[in-house]
């Protein structure tokens, strides 16, 4: 049992950390120290108390036994899978490997447990490259997905049935939307403190932000890749379309106009799409319509009939029943799940640059 900051006693949320060989230190030892860290750092600092935290950091691995990580840190896993139980949430650091890596069989011990713990209820969380872990558990198969950029193309190619959204820096999918993602670098940071938020608040994941001052990525990843595009690359008529959409995506009639920026005939112009992106044009344009209504409920506070108006969408019934079916939650659901974390780190990283330019002033 854990003693919150408000003096109520609450039972603890068994997080565990997949460990593996290719696993690094700092993505597990960070978000480890992260999920320690609720409400025991923000009393010590603030009133000089200290106060335990809901979650219990686990690391876990295939069987017992210490081995050396990727980048050389010694680990002793906790415990294994036999002995954890069934965790709340199971977070999988990078996999310090090759992008083109085939890890197909290479973890089956590991896929199985994912698969276990997701079908019994565990949030499963998975930070860079370790999203590849999930693909090949098949658990992001008809899902949206984001990975590290340099990963992106090879993850697309080798699991054409994962919908890989390499320009968003937090990507949530799966029943309940119990699948969280976040891209490459320290966006390991906004997953812990996104399932934070999520399983004991959004307040108590503000703190842990301050004491660490920790800034939420926003921007999403798109501005440091090299070239991370949906996975056809050879077909330039079908590139320029894509490119064209990105642009356009709120057209009345945007598979007509791509049609027509093709220079071919309907049909052939709809089997090269397909042929070339794994998606029919419809679908493709439905996709990144919604991608961009996810970005505008997780940012804006506009009407939902506006954000349908702004992504293509005149009929408002339309919008929402396409984005429950596509996304499991309501437009108005996913802005009160997801919108207010976002918004008030950003709103919080404001302050600080401010804070930070009024104290260089003085000196």
């Amino acid at each position: 049992m854990a003693v919150s900051a408000m003096g109520q006693q609450t039972a603890k949320r068994t997080v565990a950390f997949l460990t593996v060989p290719e696993s690094t230190g700092s993505t597990l030892y960070g978000m480890y120290d992260l999920f320690a860290s609720v409400d025991r750092d923000w009393g010590l600092v603030t009133r000089g108390e200290t106060f335990e935290s809901p979650f219990r950091p686990v690391t876990v691995a295939a069987e017992p036994g210490s081995f050396r990580m990727a980048n050389g840190v010694h680990v002793l896993p906790d415990t294994t899978f036999s002995g954890i139980g069934v965790p709340d949430i199971v977070c999988v650091p990078e996999l310090l490997v090759p992008p083109d890596t085939d890890i197909s069989g290479r973890y089956p011990r590991e896929v199985a447990w994912l698969k276990a713990c997701y079908a019994r209820g565990s949030y499963l969380g998975t930070a860079c490259s370790g999203a590849l872990m999930l693909a090949e558990a098949g658990l992001l198969d008809g899902c949206e997905a984001t990975t590290h950029w340099a990963y992106c193309d090879a993850m697309a190619r080798r699991y054409p049935a994962v919908r890989v959204e390499p320009q968003r820096a937090l990507v949530t999918a799966g029943e309940g939307q119990r699948i969280v993602m976040v891209g490459g670098g320290s966006s390991w940071q906004d997953l812990a403190l996104f399932l934070i938020a999520r399983i004991v608040g959004l307040e108590r994941a503000l703190e842990v932000a301050k004491v660490y001052l920790i800034d939420w990525h926003h921007v999403g990843q798109q501005p440091y890749a090299v070239l991370s595009c949906h996975a056809q690359v050879e077909d330039s008529v079908i590139a320029r379309c894509q490119q064209w959409l990105a642009e356009h995506y709120d057209h009345h009639h945007p598979v007509r106009a791509m049609t027509r920026l093709s220079g071919l005939p309907e049909r052939s112009f709809k089997r090269r799409f397909r042929r070339a992106t794994g998606i029919n044009p419809s679908e493709y344009v439905q996709t990144l319509r919604l991608e961009e209504a996810k970005q505008w409920l997780e940012m804006d506070d506009a009407p939902v009939e506006n954000v349908a108006a702004a992504v293509g969408y005149e009929d408002v019934s339309f919008f929402n029943r396409l984005f429950r079916r596509k996304v499991g939650l309501t437009p108005a659901q996913y802005r009160k799940r997801f919108g207010a974390l976002k918004r008030t780190l950003a709103e919080q990283h404001r302050e600080n640059a401010d804070q930070t330019s009024i104290q260089a002033a003085r000196y």
